[in-house]
């Protein structure tokens, strides 16, 4: 009865698997349009010639828990509107929902889930990855598979991809890439870009990820208007560079970050310049970290609102302010503007006080913003035992969010000895023009 009862079960089971889609693709022609019957069918799947698939959203392929769902090995097909799920769980063999290995291919408007990679490319140029759904298997963060990823691949468009508690979007060994309009969250990194140059990120959504960009040995990359937000925790940062060069970072908008910006020797290149204009940095722990007392950046008509420390400097460094400051809006600035053209009447300077030992010991970060620290940061205000370090100074501060915009047309830098002015003091001309009424700055401030 036992044996019985088990031939009935394999009878069963065989009764029903679901139908082959590699037979399907096998009987399609090259170049043909294959729109299967709706339906589950069985994967994995090898496409080796060019076609068009079309699942019409009613197409699922499950791959059964081995290897990836579909590998394409081609150039010029196209695969959308179609679920592909379940593949296996190897690292080793990248297991994943798409494997490309061709140029010229379309994946567009796919469910991915389930699956321990989403999207692979290696090796592949010209491909098109769009309003894909992606989601991992439900593993721990570290083991779960990347959402989509980048392997010496070139001239890609990876667009309008919605990604869902995946690993990572990392981008390796790859140049001159479009990665833009993705929302990605509930991830590690949004995006993680290792010896890749001249890359696009732009209008991307990444929020609630451990990190919101993070850009290593990469020059030439342009970030231009993400919105990055909630990235948390002992390394949460929303956007760092690591001895990366001649970046542009313009229009971002950095929210509610334990870092906002982080920079680790950036630039790198020598005589290079890394452009972050016109960002908003707000609500995060720190503004803008410096690992060391470095150069080279320009810091043009951002806006620091809200941040619990705007700038601080670790590893022994004294001071930001050898990079230029530049028409930035300031929330703790401590100044008037008498001619109302929007621009502070003084610099704006940040010292390092008595709230300097959290960067300088790593323990004692455990107490920063404690009432002890804050305490004792306004007794050394109030009556400093020794001279501050100067770690910003911005010679013409906005007076708003609004007004801190880009000035270039009518800004020249000046050179890198002009940027780094710790412990000048200003001539004698420069304290008149500076010079006002304070009693009637108050008056007018009051409306009186």
């Amino acid at each position: 009865m036992l044996l019985l009862s088990l031939q009935s079960f394999q009878a069963f089971a065989e009764s029903t698997a679901y139908p082959s889609f590699q037979t399907l693709v096998d009987q399609t022609e090259a170049g043909g349009t294959l729109v299967p019957s709706p339906g589950t069918y069985a994967g994995p799947v090898t496409i080796s010639k060019p076609l068009t698939i079309d699942g019409q959203g009613k197409v699922t392929i499950d791959a059964g828990g081995k290897g990836s769902v579909i590998v394409l090995e081609t150039d010029g097909a196209t695969l959308k509107n179609l679920h592909l799920t379940n593949s296996g769980e190897s690292h080793n063999t990248i297991d994943s929902g798409v494997q490309v290995r061709g140029d010229f291919n379309v994946i567009k408007d796919n469910v991915i889930d389930n699956t321990l990679f989403g999207i692979d490319l290696q090796q592949s140029k010209n491909n098109i990855v769009r309003g894909n759904r992606i989601s991992s298997k439900p593993l721990e963060l570290g083991v779960r598979g990347d959402a989509i990823r980048l392997w010496y691949s070139f001239d890609n468009k990876i667009t309008d991809n919605i990604i869902r508690n995946s690993r990572d979007t990392v981008v390796w060994y790859s140049r001159d890439n479009l990665i833009a309009r993705n929302d990605a969250r509930g991830g590690r990194y949004s995006l993680h870009f290792m010896y890749s140059q001249y890359n696009e990120v732009a209008d991307n959504h990444y929020e609630n990820n451990s990190v919101g960009i993070f850009v290593m040995y990469s020059d030439g990359v342009h970030l231009k208007n993400n919105y990055i937000a909630h990235a948390t925790g002992a390394t949460g940062m929303g956007i760092g560079f690591k001895e990366t060069s001649d970046v542009v970072v313009t229009g971002n908008q950095v929210l509610y970050c334990a870092t906002g910006l982080y920079l680790d020797v950036s630039p790198f290149q020598p005589d290079s310049i890394n452009r972050i204009e016109n960002n908003l940095i707000a609500y995060s722990g720190i503004g803008v970290l410096f690992l060391n007392d470095w150069t080279g950046n320009h810091l043009i008509g951002n806006s620091f609102k809200g941040n619990i420390t705007q700038v601080a400097v670790s590893g022994g460094g004294k001071t930001a302010n050898r990079n230029l400051w530049q028409a930035n809006y300031w929330d703790d600035y401590e100044g008037f503007d008498i001619d109302r053209d929007q621009v502070g009447d003084k610099p704006y300077e940040l010292f390092s006080y008595a709230d300097r030992i959290w960067m300088d010991v790593p323990s004692a970060r455990f107490f920063k913003g404690s009432p002890v620290l804050e305490v004792m940061d306004f007794l050394e205000r109030l009556a400093p035992f020794t001279q501050p370090n100067m770690l910003v100074r911005d010679k013409q501060p906005r007076m708003s969010t609004a007004a801190a915009t880009l000035t270039t047309e009518s800004f020249i830098p000046g050179s890198a000895g002009d940027a780094d002015t710790t412990g000048q003091s200003e001539s004698p001309s420069e304290q008149t023009e500076q010079a006002f009424d304070a009693y009637k700055a108050l008056r007018e401030s009051l409306g009186r």
